[in-house]
């Protein structure tokens, strides 16, 4: 078969075909909630093994839990180098299957990978060789020095592979693969928690032994990632299939930058919280670090339904079938709202026994811990709306809307907040930052996502119309 017949969706496996149906003619409501569950498993297993480092390196004292909390903002880094490449390509890919072009998606799938995998192989040469510089310029105090050089060294051994790992899992949730995705990513956190007290303990590692096990477990998820690309309806990857170009490349920033925006943000803000908290001492960076690992395990479930209800959007998008899109995205946000006030409650109640689950020896960690994760539980409820309105612009390619709310949350408000509440109320400025700055980023988002629906009302989005399914 010709490639001019395979562009125009003629070389559709039968495979494929019975994807694609299901992707534009399921009731979205099961079709979202059936993506979701393997994504929310993803991203819950995945929060819960970032908490098992914190959890295990606990009983080691203070400072060690501190240096997680210094490594945090590299890790963000290194994750934004693969939600780059993995929601770039992964948006577009989605948009190419649903518009029958499955060569030109396979062809994204496998320069992504391979782009990312580089990229975190320049991170990981650059980090080690300016070691010590680069602990000093994340927050780090010569006390905890010693345990952020230990743990920070194997971190960036295993950048490549979390950077394609995070690939991976993207492109095979765009493509409607969300189980082959989860097989990968919770193979990966299983194996981590499994050897962090091996390498901490048995083989009396320290902290150095939660990162070599973060690095293999990341190597093992990739690996496990890379198989399920292979399985039938995937896309895998080749390496014939690497075809860099400035359209791809351009189509991958547009389709990742506000990813890069939020993640990279979200190291910069946690770089000025660790130099903000010097100033209190090793267990205010410390129960900072906690509050952070555990409100991350609490949004995953947020993201993991959010990334449910991407491939949906992208799919009917390719194929011009906006009502169901709009259909999608209003499912989203009230089932959204209703999981995250409930979630905003309990953590509100049970936050100075969670906050003990870490540092039952200490205190002032918990007290500090306690206070921060109650004022972030007020906001909770409000992260949904921004979370689904960013996820559905940057799907259907509005980078510019996204990129702004991406950015919005933990740089344009958040900064600004921190550097101007932490001189005034010190260590409670630092703490009510983040609350403000998602009430902040809810209000933006609404004139932001009006723009957006309203436009998918004009002639130019209505004119597939006599496609729209009920």
């Amino acid at each position: 078969m010709k490639n001019s017949e395979k562009a125009s969706g003629q070389g559709l496996s039968a495979g494929d075909d019975l994807k694609y149906k299901r992707m534009t003619e399921s009731p979205v409501e099961s079709l979202v909630c059936r993506l979701a569950v393997p994504s929310i498993l993803i991203m819950l297993i995945s929060a819960l093994y970032n908490m098992a480092d914190t959890y295990f390196v606990g009983s080691l004292g203070t400072n060690a839990v501190a240096s997680v909390g210094i490594v945090f903002p590299l890790m963000a880094v290194i994750q934004a180098l693969g939600f780059l490449f993995g929601q770039g390509s992964g948006n577009y890919i989605s948009r190419e299957l649903g518009a029958k072009r499955p060569e030109e998606a396979a062809k994204m799938a496998a320069t992504s990978f391979f782009m990312a995998v580089a990229a975190g192989i320049a991170v990981a040469a650059s980090g080690l060789v300016f070691l010590d510089p680069l602990a000093a310029a994340l927050g780090s105090t010569e006390a905890i020095l010693p345990y952020t050089r230990a743990y920070m060294r194997f971190i960036l051994i295993g950048a490549p592979w979390m950077a394609g790992s995070l690939v991976l899992n993207n492109q095979l949730r765009f493509q409607g693969s969300a189980v082959y995705a989860m097989a990968g990513m919770i193979s990966g956190a299983v194996l981590n928690i499994i050897l962090d007290p091996v390498f901490i303990f048995a083989l009396d590692l320290g902290v150095a032994g939660a990162a070599i096990a973060t690095a293999i477990s990341q190597f093992a998820g990739c690996a496990v990632l890379l198989a399920g690309c292979s399985r039938r309806g995937n896309l895998a990857i080749r390496i014939r299939n690497i075809t860099p170009s400035w359209q791809r490349f351009t189509e991958t920033i547009r389709g990742g930058l506000p990813s890069l925006l939020r993640q990279g943000m979200a190291s910069i803000a946690a770089i000025c919280v660790n130099h903000f908290a010097k100033a209190y001492g090793a267990q205010a960076i410390a129960a900072i670090s906690i509050v952070n690992r555990v409100t991350m395990f609490c949004g995953s479930a947020l993201i993991g339904f959010g990334q449910g209800f991407q491939p949906v959007c992208g799919y009917n998008y390719g194929a011009k079938l906006y009502g169901r899109v709009k259909k999608a995205f209003w499912f989203c946000v009230k089932f959204s709202f209703l999981i995250l006030l409930v979630i905003a409650a309990a953590v509100f109640i049970a936050a100075p026994q969670i906050i003990a689950i870490f540092r039952k020896d200490d205190p002032e960690v918990i007290r500090i811990g306690a206070l921060s994760m109650r004022l972030q539980a007020l906001s909770f409820p409000l992260t949904g709306w921004v979370v689904l309105s960013n996820m559905f612009m940057q799907t259907i390619g509005k980078s510019w809307e996204a990129s702004l709310l991406s950015s919005a949350r933990q740089g344009l408000i958040l900064l600004p907040l921190l550097f101007t509440l932490a001189p005034l109320l010190g260590l409670l400025g630092i703490q009510i930052s983040q609350p403000i700055s998602d009430a902040g980023s809810f209000i933006l988002a609404i004139p932001l996502m009006r723009r957006v629906l309203k436009e998918m009302r004009s002639p130019l989005h209505t004119a597939g119309k006599e496609r729209l399914s009920p």
